[in-house]
C-alpha cells in the first residue's frame, strides 16, 4: 500500500506555495490622502481671513466694528505673510497663489507709506506745524510748551483742550511763543485751538456732527500765499451708533474744504480718528491733499495707542493733510506725557 503525503494548502506536489499577507498599501495610502486634504484645508483656512480683510479694505466696507478694526490693517498685512509661507512650504499651489495675491494687495496699500516720495519740496517759506491731542486735558502742559519751544513750532493745533489746560498753557508762556490764537476749550474732549507765530485772519470755531469743536483760520505768513487752516477732530468710530457721525464729519471736510488747484491753499491738521486704510479719509485726501507723513515715508509710524499704558497696538490717526501745492520737507513724531496720542510735527514749504 502506497502512502502519499498529505497536501497542505498552498502546496502542489513537492512545491510549497508561500502565501503573502494582505497588502497593507491601500489603507496607508488612504491615510496619507486624508492628511493631505486636511493640510490643504488648513492652508485655505489660513488664507481666508486675509483675503476677506483685503476685500473690505479695498471696497471700503466699514460698518459695525469694522470702522474701528480697519485701522489695524498694517498688522493684518504683516500676518498675511504666514499663510503664503505655509502654502508654499507644503506645495499647495492654488492656496499659495491666492495667499500671494493677498500679500501683494496689502503691500500695495501699506508699503508706499514707508517710502519717501522724493519729490521737489519747493522753495517758498517754511511752516513748522504741530498737532497734539491733550486727552481731555490730561497731557502735561509744561512738556507741550517745551516741545513748541525746542522744535521752533510756527503753528500748533490742539484737540481736547480743557479750560484748565488753556489757562496752564497761558501761564507757562505759550502766548509769548505763539501770540496769535483762536481757541474754544471744553470741560471734556470737545475743545480745540490754533496757536500761531504768524497772524491769523477770518478766525472761527465750528461744531461738527460728532459734537467736537474745530478751530479754523487763515494764516498770513510773509512771502507765502494765505493758507486756510483747520484743527480737525471728527467723531471716533468707537461704536456702531456713532459711525454715521464719524463718516459725516469726514465727508463734511471733503465738501467744505477741498484742496482744489484753483482754490485757496489749505491745510487740515489734527486727530482725524482715521488711518489711510479708511475709505472716508482717502476720499477726503482725494479732493487734492497729500498726507505729510505718507509723503515723508513716515506713514506707518503710530500716533495713538499704547502711549498712556493701554495694551493697544499703535495706529496712525493723527495727520497733517497738506494741499498738493504745499511741499513736505520732514515729519517727526514726539512723546507727550499724559496723552494717549503722540504729537505730529511736519515741516512744510508753502507756495510763494
Amino acid at each position: 500500500m502506497s502512502h502519499r503525503p498529505a497536501t497542505l494548502p498552498g502546496m502542489t506536489g513537492d512545491t510549497l506555495e508561500v502565501i503573502s499577507p494582505p497588502d497593507a498599501g491601500p489603507p496607508a495610502r488612504a491615510g496619507s490622502e486624508a492628511n493631505r486634504r486636511v493640510l490643504t484645508a488648513l492652508c485655505w483656512l489660513a488664507a481666508a481671513p486675509g483675503l476677506a480683510w483685503l476685500a473690505m479694505r479695498l471696497l471700503g466696507i466699514e460698518y459695525w466694528r469694522l470702522g474701528q478694526l480697519i485701522a489695524f490693517t498694517p498688522y493684518v498685512a504683516a500676518w498675511s505673510l504666514l499663510p503664503a509661507a505655509l502654502a508654499l512650504a507644503t506645495r499647495r499651489w492654488a492656496a499659495a497663489a491666492v495667499a500671494g495675491l493677498v500679500v501683494v494687495g496689502f503691500a500695495a496699500c501699506a508699503l508706499p507709506r514707508a517710502v519717501a516720495d522724493g519729490g521737489d519740496v519747493g522753495s517758498g517759506p517754511t511752516l513748522r506745524a504741530l498737532t497734539a491731542n491733550l486727552r481731555a486735558g490730561a497731557a502735561d502742559p509744561g512738556a507741550l510748551v517745551d516741545l513748541v519751544r525746542r522744535e521752533r513750532v510756527d503753528l500748533l493745533a490742539l484737540q481736547e483742550l480743557t479750560p484748565d489746560r488753556e489757562a496752564d498753557l497761558q501761564r507757562l508762556g505759550l502766548a509769548a511763543l505763539l501770540p496769535h490764537r483762536v481757541t474754544q476749550s471744553h470741560p471734556m474732549a470737545g475743545g480745540t485751538a490754533l496757536y500761531s507765530r504768524f497772524p491769523l485772519r477770518a478766525t472761527g470755531v465750528r461744531t461738527n456732527r460728532g459734537g467736537f469743536f474745530q478751530a479754523y483760520a487763515t494764516l498770513v505768513l510773509p512771502g507765502a500765499q494765505p493758507v486756510e487752516i483747520e484743527s480737525v477732530h471728527p467723531m471716533s468710530p468707537y461704536a456702531t451708533q456713532v459711525l454715521a457721525a464719524w463718516r459725516a464729519d469726514l465727508a463734511d471736510l471733503a465738501a467744505r474744504r477741498p484742496a482744489t488747484p484753483d482754490g485757496p491753499v489749505r491745510i487740515l491738521i489734527g486727530d482725524f480718528n482715521a488711518t489711510l486704510d479708511h475709505a472716508a479719509l482717502r476720499r477726503l485726501i482725494g479732493t487734492g491733499y497729500r498726507d505729510a507723513a505718507d509723503v515723508a515715508g513716515a506713514g506707518l509710524v503710530g500716533t495713538w495707542g499704547p502711549y498712556d499704558g493701554d495694551l493697544i497696538p499703535p495706529v496712525t490717526i493723527d495727520h497733517v493733510l497738506a494741499d498738493a501745492r504745499v511741499g513736505v520737507r520732514t515729519v517727526a513724531v514726539h512723546h507727550l506725557r499724559g496723552s494717549d496720542h503722540r504729537p505730529l510735527l511736519a515741516e512744510l514749504i508753502l507756495p510763494p
